[in-house]
């Protein structure tokens, strides 16, 4: 009998997980469907939604909204990843910052994004600078927090021998305290990410800009012609892109801990 190879066993060993939890799911949602607990224009069955997710699809208007739903994402995760790691930084320099604005970090990175849409809308209108407005505010204190924690479990032997080897300023942060702080900078970006995304959903569903087809849109459009398959099929989308990304930085994450032999802990 031919022995699998190293790389299909660890390519196997990773997606049966995640497949046993999607036919456990689909199990479930079927059995409830049968059941009849709820009418099936409210929750139609797998089937129904699979069908108009393939027809999705193959509609080239569903990879405009798609299109216009990632930029949004990308740009304003951008802008708050340079938001963050300069706040952050400025802020683990500074006892005085950290003291003043640690705190205002932390009760930023609580607060429910969808409570800054009546202000964004108020400063910015139906736009999509009020979109990426919020969608900056609810990353940017994660990725500042995971940052500046990073910094603080940075080994003060290793800034000490950084020191004594002339590292100082500008030099210190990038040859040495940054790279240091990696692994929490990551889970950071990785949290930020979750936030910008989720403040982006409920941002298209609020600020709807008719030129601008997104999925944010495509869901109030199915809700209001209450089309369950439809609705729940974007639903799919959007989970399937949030997990693809966020898999990534976890990928990312573990690459950095195993080249730094602190094992394949997921964050």
């Amino acid at each position: 009998m031919k022995r699998r190879s190293p790389l299909a066993s660890r390519v196997l060993a990773r997606l049966w997980p995640p497949a046993l939890a999607i036919i456990l799911v689909l199990l479930v949602w079927q059995v409830i469907f049968i059941a009849e607990i709820k009418p099936s224009y409210v929750l139609p069955p797998p089937t129904a939604v699979g069908g108009q997710l393939a027809t999705m699809l193959a509609d080239g208007k569903f990879w405009q909204a798609v299109a216009t739903t990632m930029t949004r994402a990308v740009v304003g995760f951008i802008v708050a990843v340079a938001i963050g790691t300069a706040l952050g930084i400025a802020v683990s320099r500074s006892r005085v910052l950290k003291a003043a604005i640690g705190a205002v970090l932390t009760g930023l990175q609580t607060m429910p994004s969808i409570a800054w849409f009546p202000f964004a809308i108020l400063l910015f209108g139906l736009t999509e600078q009020a979109i990426l407005f919020v969608v900056v505010l609810g990353a940017a204190p994660s990725i500042a927090n995971g940052l500046i924690s990073g910094i603080d479990d940075v080994s003060p032997q290793l800034l000490r021998t950084a020191h004594t080897l002339g590292a100082q300023g500008a030099v210190l942060y990038r040859l040495v305290v940054i790279p240091a702080a990696l692994p929490a900078y990551l889970g950071g970006l990785k949290q930020g990410w979750a936030f910008a995304w989720r403040s982006l959903m409920a941002g298209e569903l609020l600020v709807i800009i008719a030129s601008r087809p997104s999925l944010g849109v495509q869901l109030s459009f199915f809700r209001d012609f209450a089309n369950a398959p439809a609705l729940i099929a974007v639903m799919v989308v959007i989970l399937v892109i949030g997990m693809l990304i966020d898999g990534l930085f976890s990928w990312t994450a573990n690459g950095v801990r195993r080249r730094r032999g602190l094992g394949l802990t997921q964050v």
